[in-house]
């Protein structure tokens, strides 16, 4: 009998815990079916967003498409590219010159699209080299690097590049203080030594050609993160920094000791006019510049030695500080332009300052002190507001476009949405892990396209099949195109990005680049058709004028190269057709692949150290007889009377 009560308690139970189970699952499912539709794009259908992530530590520029999260190209950079052969190849090797030599490497942070009016156009992206301080210029039809700045009397240029409102300047700040010039001082001659530098590049509106316009001295502290202001605060570029301390050991706790560091808000209309003036001295220093010609195909560098420099001392109302709370890491200005959003990494509140209040607090002279003659405004006359509960170590903000903004918390492990003018949080989502920095299309911009937000995770333990001690880094695509975030997509990246920007494809698919028109190509290595291809032999260097298309090299046979020669490939693709390029390498090459896009010439040096015979290849499967598309080199001693020849 109690056996039979117990069958009769338990069978219902059993029931609705399935009934519950089930109902469970089915929501789950239907959620994830939900976002599985919001992020598929259909074979032969394309993503609606061009995505661009930097590298991080891979030194190069990484193009993904939204929703779906697929990786499309590596733009390369600041590294060597053995894929492409960048930084390889005889056409490319300048673009990596510095006053240290040539690099082949460097940390990339954070990518910026230029702006027309305060709106991303499409024309280029800029990225910045944090170790060697560098500002790259991407030009948007090509995907291809067009320009590389070296910035002097600098280390760490992390605040960098962030635009002015129609790319008249990208600007630029030192992590690390040092001396300026450099120069052989004890290191606990911090305070006495040491300066930062807020750096100014003009931009070419018709060419986008980067040059140093100017520099401004600041105080040694340790300059962090940077955005320019935009409509009313258009004019001014706010800068944060930390380590107002001036410490120079045991950051994390000499760093840490003022419970308020500061913004520092740079009048750069009012920079210029002291420089028109004669307020600026022109000081030593080296530099370089790395220009890609797309006419030639070829990359030239320029040495500088002289850069403009404004004391801040000196020039009195171009730079105002404003206490911000504690530690601040992004500086972000809302689609407005009035409020100026910092994320104080230690702070328990998102500060948020109010341009106008800050404009009335300088003509008030509402001030609490200086640094350096730089005055420091009252935090109480200039915050517009404060964001409570904003989560655990806020970093960075972007804004929707309708009203709200979206901040990343990284210890806290979310991302937070609140109001703007209200200042209330109105929703929290989770991140899996530790979000550094997070991206909205156009979300640093007047007009952002507000549909999605991605979180640039730092951890990703259990998320991916495990590679080892390393794995990957990772993206989360999350919807904000209701009144509740939603989680759609988690996809792995390459590197380690720390920032990114999106733009509807849209606006750069039109100008996009298809081929190099060989009747434009004025690179002086260029073989104009088969019957122009040759060697030649000029002492111990040999140049072979080779071309390539489906499915043959033009020569294929060479014979007279000898031991320790100076072996010169300069090789042309004759296609004219988009996506044809063609691939080039030579057994016991010791430098890199070459590929080569339709119309281009490029050049790859090869030293044979062994007599012997050499076959060639294409190393991009190009046509059905991809595999014939082949060659021979004979390689003779250095005393051998074999002729050069070539068929």
């Amino acid at each position: 009998m109690k056996t039979k009560k117990t069958i009769l308690v338990l069978v219902p139970l059993l029931i609705l815990g399935t009934i519950l189970f089930n109902c469970s699952q089915s929501k789950e499912t239907a959620s994830f079916s939900d976002a599985a539709e919001k992020v598929y794009v259909a074979p032969g259908k394309l993503d609606e967003f061009y995505a661009f992530f930097s590298g991080g530590f891979n030194g190069q520029l990484s193009v993904y498409g939204l929703p779906s999260g697929r990786l499309f190209k590596s733009i390369s950079v600041f590294s060597q590219n053995p894929e492409t052969g960048y930084g390889y190849s005889e056409e490319t090797k300048a673009m990596l010159n510095t006053s240290y030599g040539f690099i082949p490497w460097d940390d990339a942070h954070h990518p910026k699209l230029s702006q027309t009016n305060g709106v991303p156009d499409g024309r280029w992206i800029f990225i910045n080299a944090n170790n060697t301080p560098r500002v790259a210029r991407i030009d948007l039809r090509t995907f291809e690097t067009a320009e590389i700045i070296e910035i002097p009397n600098s280390a760490g240029n992390h605040g960098s590049p962030f635009l002015t409102e129609n790319t008249e300047y990208v600007v630029a700040s030192t992590r690390f203080s040092v001396p300026v010039p450099n120069k052989d001082v004890a290191i606990s001659s911090y305070k006495e030594n040491f300066k930062g530098t807020l750096s100014f590049i003009k931009v070419d509106q018709n060419t986008g050609r980067m040059d140093l316009a100017f520099q401004i001295l600041v105080p040694g502290f340790n300059y962090d993160l940077a955005h320019a202001g935009k409509g009313p605060s258009h004019g001014w570029a706010f800068f944060t920094s930390y380590n107002s301390e001036q410490a120079n050991e045991l950051l994390e706790i000499n760093a840490s000791k003022n419970d308020k560091d500061f913004i520092a808000a740079v009048n750069w209309k009012e920079a210029e006019k002291y420089i028109s003036q004669g307020k600026a001295k022109w000081i030593d220093a080296e530099y370089y510049h790395n220009v890609f010609d797309e006419e030639k195909l070829h990359a030239y560098s320029e040495k500088k030695s002289k850069v403009l420099v404004l004391n801040s001392k000196e020039c009195p109302g171009i730079i105002y500080y404003l206490p911000t709370p504690k530690s601040p890491h992004g500086v972000d200005v809302d689609p407005s332009g009035e409020y100026i959003v910092a994320g104080g990494k230690l702070a328990t509140v998102i500060p948020v300052h109010s341009f106008t209040k800050m404009l009335k607090a300088i003509e008030n002279k509402d001030f609490i002190g200086e640094v350096d003659g730089i005055p420091i405004l009252r935090y109480e006359s200039v915050i517009a507001g404060e964001v409570e509960n904003p989560g655990l170590g806020p970093l960075h903000t972007e804004f929707d476009g309708k009203g709200y903004a979206y901040t990343s918390a990284f210890v806290s492990s979310e991302i937070v949405k609140w109001k703007l003018g209200t200042w209330e949080v109105v929703d929290r989502i989770p991140t899996y892990y530790s979000i550094g920095h997070l991206m909205i299309p156009g979300g640093d911009s007047k007009k952002p396209w507000g549909k999605y937000v991605v979180a640039l995770n730092k951890i990703t333990k259990d998320r991916y099949l495990p590679t080892g001690p390393e794995i990957c880094q990772a993206a989360q695509l999350i919807d904000i195109s209701g009144d509740k975030m939603k989680l759609l997509l988690d996809f792995p990246t390459v590197g380690e990005p720390h920032y990114a920007q999106a733009i509807p494809a849209d606006i750069l698919i039109k100008n996009n680049k298809k081929f190099y028109e060989l009747e434009k190509n004025k690179n002086p290595y260029k073989t104009n058709g088969e019957k122009e291809a040759k060697v030649i032999r000029n002492g111990n260097e040999v140049h072979v004028y080779m071309t390539t298309t489906r499915t043959h090299f033009k020569p294929d046979n060479i014979e007279g190269i000898k031991v320790g020669d100076k072996v010169y490939f300069h090789i042309t693709n004759l296609e004219q057709d988009w996506d044809i390029p063609h691939g080039f390498a030579v057994k016991g090459l010791n430098n890199s692949e070459l590929l080569i896009m339709p119309g281009q010439t490029k050049t790859i040096l090869w030293v044979p150290q062994k007599a012997g015979i050499y076959p060639f290849y294409c190393t991009d499967f190009c046509s059905a007889l991809h595999q014939e598309m082949q060659g021979y080199i004979r390689v003779s001693t250095q005393n051998s009377n074999v002729k050069l020849s070539y068929n």
